[in-house]
């Protein structure tokens, strides 16, 4: 929540003879955030360097907070710098390496275009590597976790956790998209990555597997969205990765699959799984445009992308956020979640029905609205039919809007859910979570994803992302 300034309150012997308050008995003054004067891009820039300290190198070593006399090795990316000792009120350890957190957060510096040092490559993205690849050894040397494997301490070790077949297919497209930036050696390293990782995904690929929000093992949207864009990609890779026959196989059956997740009014995130009552709509669908092989302008896409933002940001709905009512008025919002019948927190021991919303969530959603006003522009039509009108209507356009309406009201759409961020941060720095009464920042802080979420986000809306070195080939969304 933000206001001109919170001080705590002066008392007399805070102040010196002249009425000045100084040194530590000075009042605590907190400037926040101009959410409506900040501009996107530049913030984006300052959000890299938060995101970046949640990177291990070999000058810059952390200790395992629960493990005294253990410590990192360089190229680890932890979740957030958050555990309970030093979080009141949050009862989750976030010191840990994710697979797929870490693959979102080396796109991110692969697109950054950092500098490269003598001898050639970017030093954190050869770290990534070399620590992608420790963990993919040490996965295959464990007799009880599969190369699917979601979690690794910021050693590198195996710690117990669960197996999701997204990993290994979104490291893979980090490392297509970050290829050019290594050195020689460590390319070698990261073919062989990938290599082992596409022998892998085309065992599992038709399996069930543990999904995005890591509650369910089922046939996952996100999992097979993430996994079909691999495919895809590494089919036209160039950088000397042979590509086996059955990926094509791959492709094919995986558009088909996801065309199976349309229940008639959106796309559900999984299905043969004993999911709890209320996982639909699920804001991990809009991240498969984000992270996977669904296209924007999918028109049973942007069904499903109007029941979330109704479920969130419609005072009739009985999973509304109160807050988004009142960055409406501020010209704000909506703030997304992960899905209605979220439970979590950040205190499992203590659930709120209804969770909250998320900054990555929101970023997402701001994501996958520049993308498609990018695609409308490109196109210059606007993918209106039955399943869509929904959207649109929402932003106001309909049959007789143009191609330029649309696009310019998509980006105005983004724009405020990216300055909701911003004005919900606390001076800029990114928690998890917002409370979805009064705003404030709660749960884990200083989210890697969160960070990665928004410069993903701002790239759309600059549409100044470039390909990866794969050159895939225009992706389509799940056949009909």
């Amino acid at each position: 929540m933000t206001a001109a300034f919170w001080s705590q309150p002066t008392t007399v012997a805070d102040v010196t003879s002249t009425g000045v308050a100084i040194g530590a008995l000075a009042p605590v003054v907190t400037p926040t955030p101009a959410f409506a004067q900040t501009d996107l891009v530049a913030l984006s820039r300052y959000f890299s360097l938060l995101m970046m300290r949640n990177i291990t190198s070999d000058g810059y070593v952390i200790n395992d907070p629960v493990s005294p006399g253990a410590f990192s090795v360089p190229g680890c990316v932890i979740a957030a710098p958050s555990y309970p000792a030093n979080t009141p009120g949050v009862d989750q350890d976030y010191v840990f390496n994710w697979v797929r957190d870490g693959a979102i957060t080396a796109i991110e510096i692969a697109l950054a275009d950092l500098p490269p040092v003598s001898g050639g490559g970017v030093p954190s993205l050869i770290d990534y590597v070399n620590f992608a690849a420790r963990c993919q050894t040490n996965a295959k040397k464990s007799a009880s976790v599969t190369l699917g494997h979601a979690c690794f301490t910021i050693s590198g070790e195996v710690r117990p956790w669960s197996e999701q077949n997204d990993g290994p297919a979104i490291q893979s497209i980090a490392i297509l998209t970050l290829f050019d930036q290594l050195n020689g050696a460590t390319q070698t390293i990261a073919k062989q990555l990938v290599e082992t990782n596409l022998s892998y995904l085309l065992e599992v690929y038709q399996n069930k597997t543990t999904n995005l929000w890591e509650e369910y093992e089922g046939y996952s949207f996100f999992a097979r969205a993430v996994q079909l864009r691999f495919f895809r990609e590494i089919s036209t890779n160039t950088i000397g990765i042979a590509v086996p026959a059955g990926v094509a196989d791959a492709i094919s059956w995986l558009e088909s699959q996801l065309a199976t997740h349309w229940n008639g009014q959106l796309y559900m995130s999984i299905l043969d799984a004993e999911a709890q009552s209320g996982y639909d709509a699920n804001i991990d669908i809009i991240s498969s445009v984000c992270y996977g092989g669904i296209e924007p302008t999918d028109t049973k896409l942007l069904a499903t992308a109007a029941i979330l933002r109704h479920q969130w940001a419609d005072p009739s709905s009985s999973n509304y956020y109160p807050i988004n009512g009142a960055d409406a008025a501020k010209g704000l919002g909506p703030l997304f979640g992960r899905y209605p019948g979220d439970h979590y927190d950040g205190d499992v021991a203590a659930p709120v029905v209804g969770g909250h919303p998320w900054a990555l969530c929101t970023a997402n959603f701001a994501e996958f609205q520049y993308r498609l006003a990018n695609a409308i522009e490109a196109n210059g039509a606007i993918p209106l039919d039955q399943f869509s009108e929904p959207f649109f209507a929402e932003l106001g356009l309909g049959a007789s809007s143009s191609a330029a309406d649309a696009s310019a009201a998509l980006r105005a759409s983004s724009d405020v859910m990216l300055r909701a961020i911003v004005y919900h941060s606390d001076h800029y720095e990114l928690s998890e979570q917002f409370d979805g009464t009064v705003g404030y920042e709660k749960s884990v802080r200083n989210l890697t994803w969160s960070y990665a979420s928004f410069l993903s986000a701002v790239r759309a809306r600059s549409a100044a992302a470039p390909a990866a070195k794969s050159k895939p080939r225009n992706s389509r969304g799940p056949k009909s």
